[in-house]
């Protein structure tokens, strides 16, 4: 057992952290007297207390974390975190099921978005804050946060990191220090969520509302303060400034972080998918625009432009909020809004989905093949911008795509066993794997997924966390070889 001791002493770190990070909507609770006070002071205690108690039983062992204990860490940070995070929302609603409250912690950290809760708009200011709070925390990744804030995590913290973090970051660094690179990411996360915050703000947004939705809109989460998401608030300007700032989310944060501190745009020109980021959005917004004003779903061109817009770019990059009821428009479109959220997003970025480098990638192996069956002699590298790929890079992305599909259906199939309608279990085992929110039929933008049978509920959280973390990074701690070290 003490092989696993260096890990629940950083784990309990962590918690603790989590714990003090409670303060914040505990502050605005006081401040508003909202009434949910009390639901903070008992949550912050329980998760401090544990987080104490597990490092001061574990502190003994001292050793340099491995690239199994970052593993191990992260998927315990991401099941154990949720726990914790339900604890404020089960003592303010004492008729929340733990099973449902860990959903919604899950749909929260994860930055998925969707909701087992009715009763939005009449909740105290300070529970709607946690929840989106907890889209910001998420979305850029509560170990990112740890290795920021946490310089005793320099030991081992890349290992960590790597474990967290998508796409090419993997493979390299913005700065020779680790923590260096994590606090650079958060510096620009903290920087556009407060300009978020303040544009929602000076186009009408009442000022709590316009916090909440920020931290929402940052993270690619999509809980907001309103049952009818944003569709209540009926202000282009309002979703003009949101499909703004979900875009500048969907691109990879190293591009953001480069252009900053070099002062130059000419990073995001360097950016092999974002040509591939608007091109696939642009081509979405006309082409399902003309179909639907065709197909007589809109009589008036603009409005159907302004439906299709922001619905595109919200389901694309795993955003999640809604202003209308999209699951009155032909199943073509419906379905196509849904598969965006699949690859859409850019690696590096706060969305889900295999992330659009993986997806050019795949486009480029597909049609290298082509060529080679009509010439097998043909030497055909595969590149991405000026970067050759190499064949262990093509291989990983293989696999996970392969992997990906397979939980897909996977699940899928246990949820149609359980009893849960075909169209309903698909779209919301997409919807929660690939941490975008709103599904089709019975969890589509005018429900949620409060009707779920626990079991199904539990399903669509391990769903959640296993697209938050990419698969494998999860499925290794699963396997039995990664107990027999």
């Amino acid at each position: 057992m003490q092989t696993y001791f260096p890990v629940l002493s950083v784990l309990g770190m962590m918690l603790m952290l989590f714990g003090l990070v409670m303060g914040f909507p505990l502050a605005v609770s006081f401040a508003l007297e909202d009434g949910a006070t009390a639901a903070y002071d008992l949550a912050i205690l329980a998760t401090f207390a544990s987080g104490l108690l597990m490092w001061a039983g574990t502190r003994g062992v001292q050793r340099s974390l491995r690239v199994s204990d970052g593993f191990l860490l992260v998927a315990a940070t991401w099941l154990l975190t949720p726990i914790f995070g339900a604890l404020p929302l089960m003592l303010y609603l004492p008729a929340l099921s733990f099973t449902d409250a860990y959903f919604e912690a899950a749909s929260g950290l994860t930055t998925t978005g969707a909701t087992v809760l009715t009763g939005l708009d009449a909740l105290p200011v300070s529970i709607n804050l946690w929840r989106t709070f907890m889209h910001w925390i998420g979305g850029m990744g509560v170990i990112v946060l740890m290795v920021a804030v946490l310089p005793l995590l320099g030991i081992g913290g890349r290992q960590i990191f790597r474990a967290e973090t998508p796409g090419p970051m993997k493979e390299s660094s913005l700065t020779p220090r680790i923590a260096e690179t994590a606090k650079g990411l958060w510096t620009v996360y903290v920087l556009l969520t407060v300009a978020c915050g303040v544009a929602l703000w000076a186009v009408g947004m009442p000022t709590w509302e316009a916090v909440i939705h920020a931290f929402s809109i940052m993270g690619l989460g999509g809980f907001s303060t309103r049952d009818a998401s944003l569709g209540a608030f009926e202000s282009v300007p309002i979703e003009t400034v949101t499909i703004v700032f979900a875009l500048l989310s969907g691109i990879n944060y190293a591009t953001h972080y480069l252009a900053l501190v070099h002062r130059t745009p000419r990073p995001y020109g360097q950016d092999p998918e974002l040509r591939w980021f608007f091109g696939v959005l642009s081509v979405t917004v006309v082409f399902l625009t003309v179909y639907l004003l065709e197909g007589g779903t809109y009589r008036d061109g603009a409005l159907a432009f302004r439906h299709v817009s922001f619905h595109a770019v919200s389901l694309a990059t795993s955003l999640g909020l809604a202003t209308y009821d999209y699951t009155v428009w032909p199943m073509f479109a419906q379905i196509w809004i849904l598969f965006l959220g699949s690859f859409a997003a850019c690696s590096g970025s706060t969305g889900g989905g295999i992330k659009m480098m993986r997806a050019i990638i795949l486009y480029k192996q597909v049609h290298r093949e082509i060529v080679r069956s009509l010439h097998p002699s043909a030497v055909v590298p595969l590149r991405l911008g000026s970067q050759r790929v190499s064949d262990n890079v093509l291989h990983a992305v293989l696999a996970f795509s392969f992997m990906y599909m397979v939980s897909i259906v996977s699940l899928t199939l246990v949820l149609a066993a359980s009893g849960l309608d075909l169209v309903t279990a698909f779209s919301g085992v997409v919807a929660c794997i690939n941490n975008t929110g709103p599904g089709l039929a019975a969890v589509g933008p005018a429900g949620n997924y409060q009707g779920l049978s626990d079991f199904q509920t539990w399903v669509l959280s391990f769903a959640m966390i296993l697209g938050r973390l990419e698969i494998f990074t999860l499925l290794v701690v699963l396997t039995p070889a990664f107990w027999r070290r």
